[in-house]
């Protein structure tokens, strides 16, 4: 049982068998989807993949709402995707709204499913940002041979790498991970911030850009530029309102490059920080409804 992969699609007749049943055994996790949505799709996608990686330590039940009025009615649904969380045949835990990967997996570790080398990252990460960099890389050593198969821990490598600015030792590492890993959240994340740091080590330094302001504030190539090296230092609040300068004053600036620049940023930083890109959306849409 414990190697059994357990993704279902549950209706009204089977939904006590699947879900009421079984959560007597293992935690259940309902999702109520539309098959014609993007978020209950990503977050379908999310549960599968992970169904597999925790294979026999949870099920995951799909509920399509459009063919099962009933259980939608039943069950108080309103909006999707919503996910239902049971455990020993009752109702323990509603979320509304979609969930990022890291969000989920929060949500299976309070379920008691997790990776005891996850739980190595996180002392890995609170150490990096304490500033004992050193010692995170050593922990992030030590579950890395614990733990092959998680390349999250991998992942986490590449982040440090990032960030102490060791390009070319986190280009490798990010080289050699498995394709399915950068298809995932945090692997496109790492691969953005790989494409503006060694963007931005090409380019004048801040200080020199923002003189160049100083002296000309219409020097769109230089704010452009600024706002490069500002993303390659995580400074997106900053960068954010340099890309809107310029579109608000030349929105064909370079055929719509700030535009562009802001749309890529909002999808890049949307895995860690969702507020934050939900926020430069919403800016973004209503500066081009003006």
């Amino acid at each position: 049982m414990n190697n059994e992969v357990f993704v279902f699609e549950v209706n009204k007749k089977s939904f006590d068998q699947y879900v009421l049943l079984n959560s007597h055994k293992i935690p259940v996790i309902v999702e109520f989807m539309g098959v014609w949505s993007g978020p209950c799709s990503a977050m379908d996608n999310i549960l599968s993949g992970l169904a597999k990686e925790f294979a026999g330590q949870f099920i995951f039940a799909k509920v399509d709402i459009d063919e099962q009025a009933e259980l939608v009615k039943e069950h108080k649904i309103e909006n999707v995707p919503t996910l239902l969380v049971f455990s020993k045949g009752e109702l323990t835990r509603t979320e509304v709204g979609e969930l990022k990967e890291n969000e989920i997996r929060d949500l299976l570790k309070d379920l008691g499913i997790y990776h005891q080398s996850d739980l190595i990252r996180e002392q890995a990460r609170e150490k990096h940002i304490a500033g004992e960099t050193s010692q995170a890389i050593i922990l992030l050593t030590e579950a890395i041979k614990a733990d092959p198969s998680n390349t999250r821990i991998a992942m986490d490598m590449v982040q440090i790498f990032i960030d102490i600015g060791e390009l070319e030792q986190a280009s490798s590492l990010y080289a050699r991970l498995p394709e399915a890993s950068h298809e995932t959240e945090m692997g496109k994340s790492l691969n953005g911030q790989l494409t503006f740091a060694s963007l931005a080590a090409k380019l004048d330094k801040p200080e020199v850009l923002k003189n160049r302001l100083l002296t000309n504030p219409t020097d769109f190539d230089a704010q452009f530029d600024l706002s490069i090296c500002l993303i390659a230092q995580y400074q997106y609040q900053e960068a954010m309102d340099n890309l809107f300068n310029i579109l608000q004053k030349d929105s064909e600036y370079k055929n719509g490059a700030a535009k562009e620049m802001i749309i890529t940023i909002s999808n890049m930083i949307a895995p860690t920080d969702n507020d934050l890109a939900q926020e430069i959306r919403r800016k973004l849409a209503n500066l081009l409804s003006e």
